[in-house]
């Protein structure tokens, strides 16, 4: 098909779906109410529908009633059985396609359930509906007079006794239809490669030949891309290679401290950036005006959502509370309900309504402290396990600690920079570091791909502190006392940059 016209093909049938947006908007309890129902009647007669009486539901009290609110190692073992075969256990049709993520408390990788509706109803729907609001908000758009250059996952597609895992991207690509092949660079069979490196120059090498009008990805991931793109070809900027390049969607990771190297990549005031929302379990917003920092929350994917005030979260029997409820700049934690099978799932993050009319969100974090500028997902319980089995190995003891993420510059990669007390300090710290690096790796599948062959992490550095600096830098903060408590891991490095400040001695390992 010629490209003229399938772009104009294209463009007819994504701004006809922006009326069905437009329903959601305006009526958008009875959107989600619909889907409640629908997601109920349908499981009933899984195993998990049976258990919790779904054929008598009649209303959300009753569903809030029957249905307990849970993490993942809560459903870890139901979504086992239905791994190794068994089906109809919490969700009717047959489930083969499992997205790994890491992050967990109790295993280092963690397998989400993608049904068929989940695909459809949801991921892909999400990606066609990205691009009609980007079309309804720029009418002169020529999206589809060249290819979208994506970077999705790094990992193939395993099979495991019938069942199929990896990266949500590799399962999205693996299941892509036509159309959305016909205008994505590179091919699958590359976009699908597991080695980064080869990875990376064969994306390179087919991409620079097309006329690439958008960009899809994580930030940080791809902007290690796109400064070996323009190393490979000597240019300055991106609009020397392509010139028709005029927006780029991204999410997975905080946009902000990347923004400024992006702009120097991309030095055109009418350049457009679109965030997304979206993660293993689902996609759940989309930037919906251009040049805004809000998120508008998609009603009609098959997900019902409910909030958790921040303040509750953490409690035996936090009381959370459905869209209709919600109340703007409160910090919630999000619970969902899916067509893939997740009943009252806490999914880790926590936002906040900028507005209710539509209802728009900002994300402002995670339930626990953790690091993931750069989709690493670090979160306490990896580098608490990590650190103990170091100081078994080593002989150290810590009395303190603190870590904080390096933000990219330029060409230089991303790190994570720690600050760390000892009561008895290993005789070797360059080999401290190492086992650490080692040992976050084995805990956590993100991080070790983020820091294969330093492709987008450094090795950490690490600066042992004086005597007392951790407590020090409490009385500064007239927080003395057992209610205070260290910051372990944050996206931020204000804590880390007060601590060094205070620091007298400071020691930089493997740089």
């Amino acid at each position: 098909m010629p490209i003229p016209l399938f772009n104009s093909i294209a463009s007819w049938l994504l701004k006809k779906r922006y009326h069905q947006i437009e329903l959601f908007l305006k009526y958008p309890i009875d959107v989600q109410q619909e889907v409640l129902r629908y997601l109920i009647t349908f499981a009933k007669g899984t195993e998990f529908g049976k258990m919790h009486g779904f054929d008598s539901i009649k209303t959300y009290e009753d569903f809030v009633a029957r249905v307990p609110i849970v993490d993942y190692e809560e459903v870890a073992g139901m979504i086992e059985r239905t791994r190794r075969g068994e089906q109809n256990v919490f969700w009717p049709t047959s489930i083969k396609w499992f997205a790994k993520s890491s992050g967990t408390t109790n295993a280092k990788s963690k397998f989400i359930p993608v049904s068929t509706e989940a695909l459809e109803n949801c991921h892909y729907k999400s990606s066609k509906d990205l691009l009609c609001l980007y079309l309804n908000n720029n009418e002169n758009s020529q999206l589809f007079t060249g290819k979208s250059l994506r970077l999705g996952g790094s990992k193939e597609l395993y099979e495991d006794n019938g069942s199929f895992f990896g990266d949500l991207s590799a399962i999205l690509i693996d299941n892509m239809p036509l159309w959305a092949e016909y205008s994505s660079t590179p091919s699958n069979k590359v976009s699908l490669m597991s080695e980064w490196e080869h990875k990376m120059t064969a994306i390179i090498e087919e991409s620079i030949k097309e006329n690439v009008t958008s960009l899809a990805g994580v930030p940080s991931w791809m902007l290690v891309l796109l400064n070996n793109v323009l190393e490979r070809t000597g240019k300055t900027h991106l609009f020397e290679i392509w010139e028709n390049l005029e927006v780029y969607f991204h999410g997975g990771v905080s946009f902000a401290p990347y923004r400024e190297q992006y702009k120097k990549l991309l030095p055109r005031s009418r350049f457009n950036y679109y965030e997304t929302y979206n993660a293993s379990e689902g996609f759940f917003g989309i930037q919906d005006r251009n040049n805004s920092h809000e998120l508008l929350l998609m009603l009609d994917y098959g997900i019902f959502y409910e909030f958790i005030p921040i303040h509750q979260n953490g409690q035996l029997e936090p009381c959370a509370i459905p869209l209709w409820e919600v109340k703007i700049g409160v910090n919630y934690a999000v619970v969902i309900t899916t067509n893939a099978g997740l009943w009252r799932y806490k999914i880790g993050d926590t936002v906040r309504f900028t507005s209710t009319a539509p209802y728009r969100i900002k994300i402002t974090g995670r339930t626990k402290h953790h690091i993931n500028v750069f989709g690493e997902e670090l979160i306490i319980e990896n580098t608490e396990e990590a650190l103990k089995s170091v100081c078994e190995k080593t002989g150290a003891q810590i009395k303190d600690y603190t870590a904080a993420p390096v933000f990219m510059k330029d060409k230089e990669k991303g790190a994570h920079e720690w600050v760390i007390e000892f009561r008895k300090p290993p005789e070797q710290l360059d080999y401290f570091v190492e086992l650490l690096d080692n040992a976050l790796k084995a805990l956590n599948s993100d991080y070790e791909a983020k820091r294969y062959n330093n492709m987008t992490l450094n090795p950490p550095k690490v600066h042992m502190a004086r005597a007392n600096l951790f407590y020090d830098w409490l009385k500064s903060k007239n927080k003395l006392g057992g209610q205070h408590k260290i910051p372990r891991l944050s996206n931020s490095r204000e804590y880390l940059e007060e601590l060094l400040q205070l620091n007298v001695i400071t020691a930089v390992i493997k740089e």
